[in-house]
């Protein structure tokens, strides 16, 4: 111990005195961080990238901490999130239209979209939802066993809602498969008019990672899955029926989507 204190230049009294000082706030207050971000991926089953943890700290235990912060400890406590896999290429930008105000008066005016994944023993299922930001109703769910465009493209089948034609935004951020060309083109011959969000920034499209934050809560994360059918079932009668039909939602007078759209009349 002598020869260490001589080579690093080292008082003997001032090593025990800094063994000695209790750790400072600073320190105390990263750790317990750390401990809620290592809480919320294993609630997520390792799932959450830096993303829906940030956003899970945020929109779900009200700890408003930066992103970058949650990133740095993340990586020091080795907690990886499984990723959605980017574009090889370089895809055609599309402009933020909605830029952080999701607020509409009218149905059908803003619809934001966005994918989860949930393993099962067989494997996993992603699930790609549209919601429409005036009433909180999902009115497009496709499942599948692969996060292709084809599933983006799929969630856009709605045949009980009316686009406006070039007035309906349809709101995502920027993963492969909604930069994707089928997606792009989908969107447009619906009537919709596709707008992205900025990238890496969970803020640009809050009301979807609320969502499933909420939904990993309520559903996802109660229990372990066995077959892909079995969670599939599952997340079509949480989204179908619990959550358009029964839930009450504070932001909408306590009402379920579906009731606050039938007391609200379509915009002329």
């Amino acid at each position: 111990m002598q020869l260490a204190f001589r080579v690093l230049h080292v008082a003997e009294s001032g090593y025990y005195a800094w063994r000695e000082r209790p750790p400072s706030n600073r320190l105390v207050k990263r750790a317990w961080l750390t401990e809620a971000i290592v809480g919320i991926h294993t609630a997520s089953r390792g799932t959450y990238g830096t993303r829906r943890v940030h956003a899970e700290l945020g929109l779900g235990l009200r700890i408003h901490v930066s992103h970058g912060t949650v990133e740095l400890l993340m990586q020091r406590a080795g907690l990886p999130g499984n990723r959605r896999p980017r574009a090889k290429h370089v895809t055609p930008s599309v402009a933020d239209l909605v830029e952080r105000n999701f607020t509409r008066h009218a149905r059908d005016q803003l619809w934001v979209t966005d994918i989860t994944e949930h393993p099962t023993f067989e494997g996993k299922v992603y699930c790609a939802v549209v919601l429409d930001t005036f009433s909180r109703r999902v009115v497009g769910w496709p499942i599948d066993a692969s996060p292709t465009a084809a599933l983006t493209t799929n969630a856009l089948a709605i045949g009980n809602r009316s686009p406006r034609p070039g007035g309906t935004l349809i709101h995502s951020d920027h993963g492969v498969q909604f930069g994707s060309w089928a997606f792009t083109q989908r969107a447009r011959a619906s009537g919709l008019l596709p707008s992205m969000g900025s990238i890496e920034d969970c803020v640009d499209n809050a009301m979807m990672e609320s969502f499933w934050a909420r939904v990993q809560v309520e559903l996802l994360n109660r229990r372990r899955w066995r077959t892909r059918l079995e969670l599939s079932t599952a997340l079509f009668e949480y989204l179908e029926i619990f959550h358009n039909r029964q839930r009450r939602h504070s932001a909408l007078g306590m009402l379920s989507p579906v009731e606050y759209e039938q007391r609200t009349p379509p915009a002329a």
